[in-house]
């Protein structure tokens, strides 16, 4: 089964403020982005699952223009913190690089 990672053109992380996170997922074509958005894999569950939250703090916007997925969600610590482990937030695309997506005649 295709992961995230293999099928993305680039999955990023970044800060979006000193308490938030966002995760880019950027598609190489509308092909690509129909397959992972209609699949569900990136719902509230799976992300708050991955980074261990609580579903109702994360965001998932998708916007097919650019074929792109962002999630938003709160950090851990803010930034700069002396126990901030990634000061620019860069590091935290990581959990869903291998998340798993399934064939197109899967997807129901």
């Amino acid at each position: 089964m295709a992961t995230l990672g293999s099928l993305a053109k680039l999955i990023r992380s970044k800060n979006a403020g000193p308490w938030k996170l966002t995760v880019d997922v950027m598609l190489p074509d509308t092909e690509t982005y129909d397959r992972v958005v209609s699949s569900g894999i990136i719902d509230q569950a799976t992300i708050s699952r991955l980074f261990g939250m609580d579903p109702d703090k994360v965001e998932i916007y998708n916007y097919a223009p650019a074929k792109a997925i962002k999630i938003s969600f709160p950090r851990f610590r803010p930034n700069g913190h002396p126990e901030d482990t990634d000061l620019f937030g860069g590091q935290q695309f990581a959990p869903l690089v291998d998340l798993e997506v399934p064939p197109v005649h899967s997807i129901p």
